[in-house]
Formats: structure tokens, C-alpha cells, sequence
């Protein structure tokens, strides 16, 4: 590995409004910068009416039930009895530790003191099992200090899923140490960065007396990415022994191929490896090791070039089928897992911020449209584990009292941080990346920007300066790869466009109060085939993917249950392939077939296309709008 002295770097907290954390180093001070959440509000859009749902699936939780675990852990008494399903079951306070960052990711984004009331009462909570415990670890898992016990002895025997008969105890604490952190570095709360340090400095104190081999051993289990979060406490410490600890928490199994550009994914658990490459990537910001980027950056570039799906999933039932044979994830039932897209979306914004590279964006835009949005549900906020490819297949939601899966615990997360990339800023420049109606209030330039549209119904959005610091500053306009002949008007007057897709127009100026941007943004119909040429093929309007809702029979499990593995699995009838819609032509240009549907946003028809008879007149319309019902995202092209 390339070596980088720790102290080359300018390593340090921003302190941009409520402790939110940036790790600038000597050669990337000038890269990209996001904004916090407190500063991006959601207007009315199908991003805020998934939020509102989120905020009142959370809300319906009991934080007595989620804390339960820990207490017991920790030898206090309980006010109420664990969760069920995966919260007793030896998963134990899984959920919890989504849950505070799901309560710090909303709270910061609405605003709502329920949110932080909440927040602030589990931590108390968790201060109180930390305190009684007195060595600094914390947890949920039963058994939990027998097992940490062990493993100081030198007690390690694994597999994929469990670690000294326990099941997944490092993914586990992974959870309640990235709760911790974004209570701290999303929500300002101080209690958390002291219980988040105290535990770190628990597990170093371990691992300082194991041997490399010893904690690779470890690694086989899967243990998220606490290589992440490790380095991220060498950030809020400044010191450098956490970064060390990160490095000790890279997986080398799973490193060291993609250093030498190899996949090596095949067979592989999905979401045992994605969480890896995100540390891998906060390892080379923080000592500036420009091997563990070249990992996480071929593993990205492998990953979404040849294992993902048109909706911006990867893996059929959580593994890594071969790259070249993408039948598993036609004949199956269990597509792609919404806590892989999770961890795909933080990895990539991560790699957008110190690349600029907008293929990073459509990918992010792609997956959080199609995919995340499309993963909730719109009514009683039920979140998707498996989102079937199979033609003509459906969907499970969760159930708030019952399902505790990771794919729960992670979906409470997504739909309360929509605001973390539609606006970044370089210098005081501001950088428009996503088109969904938002106020930015950036406090600090003296600027307000508001974004209204009504996209992807609509082709156009337009910004409003709100406010303004009577300065020279740009207002960067991404051009999606997807987009036609962008137009753009200021104040009513036409600007001269000289720029290709995946770049940013600058429009630069002296900003004035009421000064408006409007923009058209051309869609057109395309398809997209798997990426192992087989002969199937998707829908798509610019980069929102087109289903049809083919029938709502036999959906026997549509609300998840309490079963264990099964609960969120869609298993009802699976239908012969002889009775699925197909398209039927020998026109190679698909997209001509498609026929918008007067009165209907974002609607279309292909009567001359789809066959047999009874399916001809399917609408196709946006993937995340279709739930509670069976569904063609992939169609079988055949030859008249």
C-alpha cells in the first residue's frame, strides 16, 4: 500500500451550522462540499409525501420496545419487552441503532421536535446501559460482553453469518456505531460523540491485542463498515490510532482483488461487500491512501457497469450472481435488496464529492428515483426487502409492529435524507445536481434558492433567488446524460447553451432578490437491455424506469409477517413464463412504439408492440408509482 504520514493531511471538524464534519485534505481542499440537511427543506413533491410517510412509520415505533435490548445487555430493567422477529431472535438491537440515525437524518431535515425529543431520550437511555457497564462497550446482542470477552482471549471462530455462534455480532454494532456518529455529525448531539468514542476506544483496546490475522479472521463475519466509522472517529479525534483501527477493519479478502482491478464478487454476499468499499473510501480521505480509493472506485465502476439493474440495484437473494448470466435475477423472486442500493447511494456520493464526475450523479438520480423511492410505501409507509426483476412478480412491505429487517432499519434512513445532494457548492459557487422542488438556505453566502418543478411529470424547473449577497457567484445547472437540448431562460431571456451532457452550465452573475432561472429538460423514451445482453429489455422516460401493472392476483404475502427469513419474500404464485406479456417486432427502435396517454403525466401505450392480445393495452408508467400489485419492469423481445 502506498503510504500517507497522518499528519500531511489538514485533518478537522467544519463547523458548518450543527456539527457536520468535512475531512479536508491538502490536495482536495477545493473539491465539491455538501450541504447539511438542516439547510435543504423538501417542498411538495413525491420526495416530501415520502418523508411525512417515513416520519409517521417512525413515530409508530415504541423507542421502549428498540431500547429493550440494550437495557437488558447492560443488566437495567426493561419498561417494555424486545421487538420481535429479528429484534429477539439474536439480532437484538439492530433496529435501534438504525433508528437513531433515522431520527437524527429526519430531525434535521424537518425540523420536527418529535424527531429530537425521541433522539434525545434513547441516547439518555443508552448513556445509562454504557455507564452501567463501566468498560465502554455497548450493545444489544444477548451475550454480547461474554462474547468480546472471548474474543480478547483470542476465541474467534466464523463464517459469513456469524461470529463465535452469534449471529452477525460485528454488523450489529456497526449499526449502533453509525447511530452514534450521525446523532453527533448530523443532529450536534455531544452525548453521542462521547459514547461514540468510549465504545471505539473499547474494540481498539481489543484489537490491540490481536493479531492482524486475528481480526482478517474476524472480517469474515459480516461486520458492515466499521472500517468507515473507525476512520471517521480519527476525524472528530484528530488522532491517529482510529485511522490505524480502520485499516486493521479493511477487509484485505475483498481489498486486495479490486486493488488489482479484479471482480471477484461472484458468489459473494452483496451487502457484505458494498459496506466495505464505502470505508474503504472515507480511508483514503481521511490519510489520503490513494490504493483504497482505486479500490472503492473500481469496485463502483465494476459493480454498476455489470452487476446492476435498470432501477439501480445489484444481486438476486443478497448475492452476486455471475456478471456475464443475469437469468437468477429473471427467474427469481428475490431481486435486488434495498439496503445494497443504501449503501450503493452512500458510497457514490462520497466518490462524487472528491471526483466530480457527474456519471455519479445519473447513477445516484437513477437509484434514488427508481429504486429507494420506489421502496416505500406510499399509504401505510411499509419498506420493500426484495424488489423482484422476475416479469410479472410483486413486491412484500414491511409492517411496522412486526418486520425487523435490515432493509427496515435502512429504509427508515433513506426517505429522511432526500436533501443530501440536490445542492452541493465549490467556493461560493452552487451546484443544482437533482430537479426536486427544495428551499436552500445557505446562511453563511446570504443566499436563498428555491427550486420549483413538477419533474418527471414535467420537463421544466425553475429557480427563484430568494435571497441574495449582492456578490459575483455562478449557479451550476447540471446536464444529465439523459437529458435532450437543454434550454434555459434567465429573467425571461434565453441564454446561449454551449455545453454537452454530464457537464455543469455555469450561469454567473450578480444575483438579484426575484431573479429567475427556468429550465427545460427534454425527456425522451430509451431502452436498456441487461447488462449480459440477453434478450431482455427496460423502459425508460430520461431516467425514470416505466412498469406495467399486469394483475393483483395470488399476492399472498403482500404485508410482511413476523416470519424470520420469509416474511419478506414475496411468495405467492409465480407465473409460467409462457404466460408473460413479451414485446413482438422486428423493428430494432422500441422506444417508437411508446404512445403517451393523453390526460395521464408520465403514461404510456405500445399496443403494436406488446403481445399477446389480452396485454396489449398495458400503460406503462413510473416504476416508483406501481405498488400493491403484480408488475413488467423486464420484457422478453421476440421476433414476429
Amino acid at each position: 500500500m502506498k503510504k500517507s504520514s497522518f499528519f500531511t493531511v489538514l485533518l478537522t471538524l467544519a463547523t458548518v451550522g450543527l456539527m457536520s464534519f468535512t475531512c479536508f485534505q491538502t490536495k482536495a481542499q477545493n473539491s465539491i462540499q455538501y450541504f447539511k440537511l438542516q439547510q435543504v427543506k423538501l417542498l411538495p413533491s413525491d420526495f416530501k409525501s415520502a418523508q411525512q410517510t417515513d416520519l409517521k412509520y417512525m413515530l409508530s415505533l415504541d423507542t421502549d420496545r428498540l431500547l429493550a435490548p440494550y437495557l437488558k445487555a447492560a443488566g437495567l430493567d426493561t419498561l417494555k419487552a424486545n421487538y420481535g422477529n429479528w429484534e429477539n431472535t439474536g439480532l437484538d438491537g439492530h433496529i435501534g441503532g438504525h433508528y437513531l440515525s433515522a431520527l437524527s437524518n429526519m430531525y434535521a431535515s424537518t425540523g420536527d421536535a418529535r424527531m429530537n425529543q425521541r433522539l434525545e431520550y434513547m441516547l439518555a437511555q443508552l448513556k445509562r446501559c454504557q455507564d452501567k457497564i463501566g468498560t465502554g462497550y455497548l450493545g444489544g446482542m444477548p451475550g454480547g460482553i461474554a462474547l468480546w470477552k472471548d474474543i480478547e482471549q483470542g476465541k474467534i471462530i466464523t463464517d459469513d453469518f456469524a461470529l463465535n455462534g452469534k449471529w452477525v455480532p460485528l454488523y450489529n454494532l456497526h449499526k449502533l456505531f453509525a447511530g452514534l456518529r450521525d446523532a453527533y455529525v448530523i443532529a450536534g448531539k455531544e452525548s453521542a460523540k462521547v459514547m461514540l468514542i468510549r465504545l471505539t476506544d473499547f474494540i481498539n483496546n481489543i484489537a490491540n491485542k490481536l493479531t492482524d490475522e486475528q481480526i482478517q479472521t474476524m472480517l469474515v463475519s459480516e461486520h458492515g463498515s466499521l472500517n468507515e466509522i473507525f476512520a471517521d472517529v480519527a476525524v472528530i479525534t484528530g488522532d491517529k490510532k482510529y485511522l490505524e483501527l480502520a485499516k486493521r477493519f479493511s477487509h484485505r479478502k475483498i481489498l486486495e482483488p479490486l486493488l488489482a482491478r479484479q471482480d471477484q464478487l461472484t458468489g459473494l454476499h452483496a451487502n457484505m461487500q458494498i459496506p466495505k468499499a464505502v470505508g474503504f473510501k472515507r480511508i483514503a480521505e481521511v490519510g489520503g491512501d490513494e490504493d483504497y480509493l482505486k479500490a472503492a472506485q473500481f469496485f463502483w465502476e465494476t459493480v454498476v457497469k455489470n452487476r446492476t439493474v435498470v432501477i439501480g440495484g445489484n444481486s438476486n437473494s443478497e448475492h452476486f450472481h455471475p456478471a456475464n448470466d443475469f437469468s437468477p435475477m429473471i427467474n427469481d423472486i428475490a431481486g435486488p435488496e434495498t439496503c445494497n442500493t443504501y449503501n450503493m447511494l452512500k458510497l457514490t456520493k462520497s466518490l462524487f464529492q472528491t471526483s466530480e464526475q457527474l456519471t455519479y450523479v445519473d447513477y445516484y438520480e437513477r437509484a434514488l428515483y427508481n429504486h429507494i423511492l420506489s421502496s416505500q410505501h406510499p399509504t401505510h409507509g411499509g419498506f420493500v426487502y426484495y424488489t423482484s426483476m422476475r416479469p410479472r412478480h410483486y413486491r412484500v412491505y414491511s409492517q411496522a409492529q412486526q418486520c425487523m429487517w435490515c432493509c427496515v432499519g435502512s429504509g427508515m434512513e433513506n426517505h429522511g435524507k432526500y436533501g443530501e445532494l440536490i445542492y452541493s457548492h465549490k467556493g461560493n459557487d452552487i451546484f443544482v445536481n437533482l430537479f426536486i422542488p427544495s428551499r436552500l438556505v445557505w446562511q453563511a453566502e446570504g443566499v436563498t434558492l428555491v427550486q420549483q418543478t413538477r419533474f418527471p411529470d414535467s420537463e421544466n424547473t425553475e429557480l427563484t433567488v430568494e435571497n441574495t449577497s449582492g456578490k459575483t457567484y455562478g449557479i451550476m445547472i447540471r446536464y444529465p446524460q439523459w437529458a435532450g437540448k437543454i434550454q434555459i431562460e434567465i429573467n425571461g431571456k434565453k441564454e446561449a447553451i454551449d455545453a454537452k451532457p454530464d457537464t455543469y452550465i455555469r450561469l454567473e452573475r450578480v444575483w438579484k432578490k426575484g431573479d429567475k432561472i427556468s429550465i427545460r429538460l427534454p425527456m425522451t423514451i430509451t431502452t436498456e437491455g441487461l447488462p449480459d445482453g440477453s434478450n431482455y429489455v427496460a423502459f425508460l422516460h430520461g431516467p425514470i424506469v416505466l412498469a406495467a401493472k399486469t394483475d393483483t392476483t395470488d399476492l399472498d404475502n403482500l404485508i410482511g409477517d413476523a416470519n424470520q427469513f420469509g416474511g419478506y419474500r414475496a411468495r405467492g404464485k409465480t407465473y409460467p413464463f409462457e404466460t408473460m406479456p413479451v414485446l413482438q417486432t422486428e423493428n430494432a427502435n422500441l422506444a417508437t412504439y411508446l404512445k403517451p396517454v393523453a390526460g395521464k403525466p408520465q403514461t404510456f401505450v405500445a399496443p403494436e408492440l406488446i403481445s399477446p392480445a389480452k396485454y396489449k393495452n398495458l400503460e406503462l408508467i413510473p416504476f416508483y408509482r406501481l405498488h400493491d400489485a403484480r408488475y413488467m419492469i423486464y420484457w422478453q423481445l421476440k421476433k414476429k
